[in-house]
């Protein structure tokens, strides 16, 4: 049971109050404040036991020996780093933190690992070098910048990473010798509204594949002459912006493997020279009669009409592996690199596959495997004589499901709904995951919008799901509306800039087939969704408050305007290019006009708003001022805040506490029978 304390909310001016004195308790040492919240009822807790310590494992990388592997695995409140010898062999337990870890990636030629962590959720994160035979970690960083997306050369005597040390907002690219943190310096600093990253290193360690961010539209490939400091462009930046992913240099030198978008199609896999021109047959070619250029870039998946979402290359460059996105649904494929042939691996459960790598002597792929019914875990591919070719999959982690028979779990159905506009000559139909409790219902139903906004759902499991589906009888419906990735181009922009509330009219549109669907319950409806899902939830509040029973909004936009002045400065940029200018009048404008604060008398129905207190992304003020003008309307409103906590809840006990409230919250406002007219 939790230890709680009720006090009243004036003692806590941080959190949102009304003009009447709201109940107020605590948990957790105090670091989680509920507010308006009801006790939670033992009963309660003890049920949803068995789901919250669902467990799951991913693979990090591979032991220096090839014969082991590290993986991120819990067993208490944070997860930690494990290694593991044999399928199903012991974990043994390597950290000890008491903070969330961020990247984990093990040092070329060593067994030591550099570990990204940060603070309480603030996103600024560290870089750690981390012995894993004595466990003790050394900070590599100045400890006040924010540094991510480290990078081993080949020999492990250089790292390079992203850092916003130089002036706190701008992402730039460094390297450093590890073992003298002091030698770091700047590489080369991130032009104003872009991130620089590193990709990988040239064999030699001459060369850096460098990554540059704009938007999510808009990514760059270069490569970086650390000898000469010279730096080239080699994907994107044309007059028609393309994504770009570069992964990894091929081992001979002479070209790179990359994913990317540039001809208007589906992202595909690709390899690219590193001359300006090559001859790589009849189908590389690019007719130009005016200067019989040849096309320095091989497209390797031309034929596959569906997103490359990940690709891993061998040491030796002679196997590659890709995973393509289907609907959501991963298919695993190996590429022999030297015809360019591919063939599909068949019998790898449905689900979605993520981690790729291959080990030292590239005779094993580390993947982590998750399906709508369990729990992600490692697998190990081993590969066949042909480099195209594998044996057999064999599960290395058994992450443990409370006891749970995952064979009960719901299993989803992927649906297409017409929505309010055409695509072409045709309806434009939206996908969505459908996931159904026995019975004929007709069942209340909970709506889970993911965010992004250029997130995707795919099917992969979710206790939270799982739990809704199994302790609450309820449907759950996770769309992705305009604006999700995975899909293509055109329906990834189709709500861009002053096109916003179209998505919100695909949950419209939702509302509508769910009232046609005779097994669910349209007088019972219910949304959830997380940070620009946060958003969808109150947008959708505000417009379809007559045919919502209730919503939790966890770390949701309510005002663009003052998010997009308040989120830190390392993220404004790239906001304003997803969501519009504040800067511009008539942007801005349109922006106070859409934002669920400035529209709070059209919402009538109870909210349950939850939120981290150090939250950079979505300064906790979003959540504060909806709330309090909820309160001020007389609204019923729930709200949670962790004092240790940003963007999201990353430690157990908060999380565990809030999904309580959430079950709480539906089956106060959710469940109970429609009113009678």
């Amino acid at each position: 049971m939790h230890q709680k304390f009720l006090i009243f909310a004036l003692m806590l001016t941080a959190l949102p109050l009304a003009a009447q004195d709201i109940p107020q308790w605590t948990t957790n040492d105090g670091q989680l404040i509920l507010q308006g919240v009801p006790t939670i009822p033992t009963e309660l807790v003890d049920r949803l036991r068995q789901y919250q310590n669902v467990r799951s494992a991913s693979f990090l990388d591979w032991t220096s020996d090839g014969k082991g592997m590290y993986i991120r695995t819990r067993f208490g409140e944070i997860s930690q780093v494990h290694r593991v010898y044999a399928a199903g062999g012991t974990r043994q337990q390597l950290t000890w933190f008491t903070e969330p870890m961020g990247q984990v990636l093990r040092r070329e030629q060593h067994d030591e690992l550099a570990i990204t962590m940060d603070q309480g959720g603030g996103d600024q994160d560290q870089i750690f070098l981390f012995d894993t035979g004595t466990a003790r970690k050394t900070m590599l960083t100045d400890g006040t910048s924010r540094n991510r997306l480290v990078r081993w050369s080949r020999d492990g005597k250089k790292l390079a990473f992203q850092s916003t040390r130089r002036n706190g907002s701008n992402n730039d690219l460094y390297i450093m010798n590890p073992d003298r943190p002091e030698s770091a310096q700047l590489l080369l600093e991130a032009p104003d509204n872009s991130w620089l990253g590193p990709a990988d290193f040239s064999d030699d360690g001459r060369f850096l594949l460098v990554q540059q961010f704009t938007s999510v539209d808009d990514s760059r490939i270069h490569v970086l002459d650390l000898r000469e400091g010279s730096l080239r462009l080699l994907a994107g930046g044309e007059e028609y912006p393309s994504a770009n992913r570069a992964i990894s240099f091929d081992r001979s030198g002479s070209g790179f493997y990359f994913i990317t978008n540039s001809r208007g199609r589906a992202a595909e896999l690709a390899w690219r020279s590193l001359e300006a021109e090559v001859d790589r047959g009849p189908e590389s070619r690019i007719s130009n009669p005016e200067t019989g250029a040849i096309n320095p870039i091989e497209y390797l998946t031309s034929d596959i009409p569906w997103d490359v979402s990940d690709f891993a290359l061998s040491d030796d460059s002679t196997r590659g592996a890709f995973v393509t996105n289907e609907e959501g649904i991963s298919k695993l494929y190996l590429l022999n690199t030297k015809t360019k042939k591919y063939r599909r691996v068949r019998n790898i459960p449905v689900g979605l596959i993520t981690g790729m790598k291959f080990n030292p002597d590239s005779s094993r792929l580390a993947l982590n495997l998750s399906t709508s019914q369990t729990p992600s875990d490692v697998y190990v591919l081993e590969m066949g004589r042909r480099p195209d070719s594998a044996k057999s999959l064999r599960r290395w982690t058994f992450s443990e499901v409370g006891g749970l028979d995952t064979e009960d779990f719901a299993r989803p159905e992927l649906v297409h709904y017409p929505t309010f506009d055409m695509a072409g000559e045709k309806q434009r139909k939206v996908p969505a995951f459908v996931y159904r409790p026995p019975g004929r219902g007709p069942h209340p139903v909970i709506i889970h919008v993911h965010g992004g906004p250029e997130g995707q759902y795919r099917p992969a499991f979710s206790k939270l799901t799982q739990l809704w589906v199994a302790e609450l009888g309820v449907a759950v419906i996770s769309p992705n509306i305009r604006g999700s990735a995975g899909y293509d181009a055109t329906y990834l922009a189709l709500d861009d800039g002053l096109l916003r509330e179209d998505a919100v009219k695909d949950i419209g549109a939702l509302l509508d087939w769910i009232a046609e669907e005779r097994d669910l319950d349209e007088t019972r409806v219910a949304i959830y969704g997380a940070s620009y899902g946060g958003y969808l939830v109150l947008a959708s509040a505000v417009h379809y408050s007559d045919r919502l029973r209730a919503g939790v909004d966890v770390v949701g936009i309510s005002n663009f305007v003052t998010f997009l002045e308040n989120t830190e400065d390392y993220r404004r940029p790239f906001r304003r290019l997803e969501y519009g200018d504040e800067r511009d009048p008539e942007m801005r404008e349109f922006l106070q006009r859409i934002s669920p604060l400035n529209n709070v008398e059209q919402i009538d129905m109870p909210l349950l708003v939850v939120q981290g207190r150090n939250d950079p992304r979505v300064p906790a003020s979003e959540s504060e001022q909806i709330v309090q003008a909820l309160r001020n309307r007389g609204q019923p409103v729930w709200y949670i805040e962790a004092l240790n906590e940003g963007h999201g809840y990353d430690r157990l006990e908060n999380r565990n506490v809030y999904e309580q409230a959430s079950i709480l919250f539906f089956q106060q406002y959710l469940l109970e029978p429609a009113p009678r007219p």
